[in-house]
């Protein structure tokens, strides 16, 4: 798909200079893509943060448990943007490009751990149905507590909407990003 909206830098409006200074940026200095097109509704993009911000940074979740969900949840959408970076960071959190292949097949996989396949499986319930089962819910009360739940659920939730973004307004990869031509819709 071709980007359906530009990349706004800082210059293009005032509001994003601020926005861009709290990390936003790729090696370059400019945006990552996806902040650049989130850029086009300023207002939004900074009140979106608040809540990603906590997603990706602050949750109780380990790093790992965090990106594998998001791996999960980027291959479910068919998000190729949100699948390429999140590979490069999950490489950051120590999770191997094997178990990032098996990502690709979820639970399924025969190599995860119990604790990794019930992450692929709370994933696809939420992916498929919006809704943990009660299986699910209480195995993963048994190894997480209430805070943690929450977050692995707004972790997937959270994923959605951006893939939402990302798939809808056709957000190109940023340099150095593997892309996975599996995800293309185009």
């Amino acid at each position: 798909m071709s980007p359906r909206l530009p990349i706004r830098r800082a210059e293009d409006d005032p509001r994003l200079v601020d926005l861009y200074s709290k990390g936003l940026t790729g090696p370059s200095g400019d945006p990552l893509n996806i902040f650049g097109v989130l850029g086009n509704h300023p207002d939004m993009l900074k009140r979106w943060l608040v809540f990603a911000t906590h997603v990706l940074s602050k949750n109780s979740l380990s790093a790992r448990d965090r990106e594998l969900l998001i791996l999960r949840t980027g291959w479910n959408c068919r998000s190729v943007y949100e699948w390429g970076q999140h590979v490069v960071i999950a490489r950051q959190c120590d999770i191997t490009d094997a178990e990032i292949e098996a990502v690709k097949s979820g639970a399924e996989a025969t190599s995860w751990s119990s604790h990794d396949r019930l992450l692929m499986t709370a994933a696809d319930e939420l992916h498929l149905h919006q809704s943990l089962s009660e299986h699910t819910w209480n195995a993963l009360t048994d190894v997480y507590d209430t805070e943690q739940v929450l977050d692995l659920i707004a972790t997937v939730g959270n994923y959605h909407l951006v893939a939402m973004f990302l798939n809808s307004t056709g957000v190109p990869l940023d340099a150095g990003v593997p892309d996975e031509p599996r995800l293309r819709r185009d």
